[in-house]
């Protein structure tokens, strides 16, 4: 009968077609003849992601996602380590399996057996048996069940955490996954069996080894592993600070009780004051340097550090003079073009380098200069500006994207330079199994921040999202190890503060937007933190950068 067909709409190459009530997206991919260049994930209903198992009853519109998208290598990546879970709990007595945080174009994981990390032996054997499991083709089954049989299921299997971060999700059913049987929480969807991640590898990295996952831009390729000595330090020396004070997932957060959460404030606060007043030692006792070059993606803090940071080089007796790179542009005709036709004002070459290196080199010979005004709304280089000159205790302070790239100050010999990455490191898990990515902590900052002080929208913010990281991609991250000091700008604390005001902001998004499936992903995460006030969180914190209330101007 005509009343049990519906009508499909498919973005991917805007066909209509009319179906039996209760086709499947596996079914509808067969039928409406989609080829896409990598294997297709999982797809959007009506802008909501959904497994390909999901039927469908009612009109609706879809839109096919593949492994060359964020979504769907999240997809990917979040089987393939349900893989590897099941694969350590076959293959390893009393094995405990912890994804920590990604490193180096992979994953950093951690394995332990009776308390003691694994040898190289058993990672051979955990690989193997990740072969047979994907081999086998065995499907991920979903379950939709009462939230506390779900809890009291996984604390049986010995998976506390994640039945603790069940329990502060305050919801009457959840869903979780078996893998032949075994049961396991993830925050969305998995791909539809094992036969569909056949592209992996792991091998040792420093204390424990790394899962290697699919490029984006090529499915059947290993991203190639970038060395990460530094960042991974950083890493380290943060996750052994928060397994000191019992603080490594959601639910540890969570369960501290409202009256300790001010000393978790205050010991937060203390370590990041701590490390300023390190690399600001560092500074004041080589009296060759002369110029101080803070660089981080958006959303990283570097202001707030900047300042803090001055702060303490006063502290020390080094006055510091800042310096901006926005006023260096070339003039606009000048600018370089990307590949969308647009002014690529991210670019290195958008900088008049020669002009920039010259007054660098005067500056910090100590000659007075007239540093330019840039005109933004002309796009030229006003002929009057600042007159600068630095004395001998003083130190000159750039803050930029650039400030880590040899381009930028090539003409200024490096014992002169001291040169700092600014990142939000995200060391905070979802569970042991989940990791909560260092974009999403800052893309949660950008977006605050873009409401309530440039007025724009959740939607503006995230659809412009994927620009800024193209050019992190390009400009940033090639050369964070360049960097004489990291800092570690993110906060235990943070996303249970920010989601009282996120969480507003991010549902004005409407279903019909493109934003709307990142917005909702981000719901999804926050709704496991439990709010907290930040009105215990000092003025000076970098937080205070994003949330308002800051004790420095900006």
């Amino acid at each position: 009968m005509e009343t049990n067909r519906i009508e499909i709409i498919c973005k991917n190459n805007n066909k209509r077609i009319k179906v039996l009530a209760g086709t499947t997206l596996s079914e509808l991919k067969l039928l409406l003849e989609i080829n896409m260049q990598a294997p297709i994930a999982g797809a959007l209903i009506n802008n909501k992601l959904s497994s390909l198992e999901t039927p469908i009853y009612r009109n609706k519109t879809i839109e096919f996602i593949d492994q060359s998208s964020e979504s769907g290598l999240r997809i990917y990546v979040r089987s393939l380590v349900f893989v590897l879970y099941k694969a350590v709990n076959d293959a390893i007595p009393n094995g405990k399996l912890r994804i920590e945080h990604p490193v180096s174009n992979g994953y950093y994981c951690e394995i332990f057996s009776n308390k003691q990390k694994i040898n190289s032996e058993q990672l051979y054997t955990i690989k193997e048996r990740m072969k047979e499991i994907i081999n086998a083709d065995i499907p991920f089954v979903q379950h939709y069940e009462p939230t506390s049989d779900i809890e009291q299921l996984l604390r049986d299997t010995n998976d506390s955490d994640c039945a603790d971060l069940l329990h502060y999700k305050k919801k009457y059913y959840s869903v979780y996954y078996t893998l032949d049987g075994l049961p396991d929480f993830y925050p969305s969807l998995l791909v539809p069996s094992t036969g569909n991640l056949k592209i992996f590898d792991i091998c040792p990295y420093f204390d424990g080894f790394l899962l290697q996952v699919p490029k984006k831009s090529n499915h059947m390729e290993l991203a190639e592993i970038v060395e990460q000595k530094k960042m991974y330090e950083i890493f380290k020396e943060h996750r052994q600070w928060c397994h000191i004070i019992g603080v490594n997932n959601i639910a540890d957060v969570n369960s501290i009780k409202r009256s300790d959460l001010n000393i978790l404030i205050k010991v937060t606060e203390a370590l990041h004051e701590k490390k300023i007043v390190q690399i600001a030692d560092k500074i004041a006792q080589n009296r060759n340097i002369r110029l101080v070059l803070i660089a981080g993606p958006s959303s990283s803090g570097k202001t707030t550090f900047s300042k803090r940071l001055s702060v303490q080089l006063a502290a020390s007796g080094i006055i510091p003079e800042a310096l901006s790179l926005d006023n260096y542009f070339i003039n606009r005709e000048f600018t370089p073009i990307d590949e969308n036709g647009e002014h690529d004002f991210e670019s290195i070459q958008a900088l008049d380098l020669p002009y920039f290196n010259l007054q660098l080199e005067q500056i910090i010979n100590g000659e007075e200069v007239e540093t330019p005004i840039y005109n933004f709304e002309t796009g030229r280089r006003e002929s009057k500006g600042k007159k600068m000159q630095i004395k001998e205790e003083q130190v000159l302070v750039i803050e930029g994207i650039h400030g880590l790239n040899p381009k930028l100050t090539e003409t200024i010999p490096d014992e002169a330079k001291f040169k700092i990455y600014v990142s939000a490191l995200t060391t905070l898990s979802v569970n042991d199994h989940n990791w909560i990515p260092t974009s999403d902590t800052r893309m949660l900052r950008r977006i605050i921040r873009d409401h309530k002080y440039r007025s724009y929208s959740a939607e503006n913010t995230i659809l412009r999202w994927p620009s800024v990281r193209r050019g992190e991609n390009k400009w940033i991250f090639p050369y964070q190890e360049n960097a004489d000091a990291m800092f570690n700008s993110s906060l235990l604390f943070e996303l249970s503060a920010i989601k009282k005001q996120a969480e507003p902001i991010l549902m004005e998004v409407g279903q019909n937007s493109d934003a709307y499936p990142e917005a909702r992903r981000l719901l999804n995460l926050l709704q496991f933190f439990t709010p907290i006030s930040y009105n215990d969180i000092p003025a000076t914190s970098l937080l205070r950068e994003f949330l308002g209330g800051s004790g420095f101007r900006y």
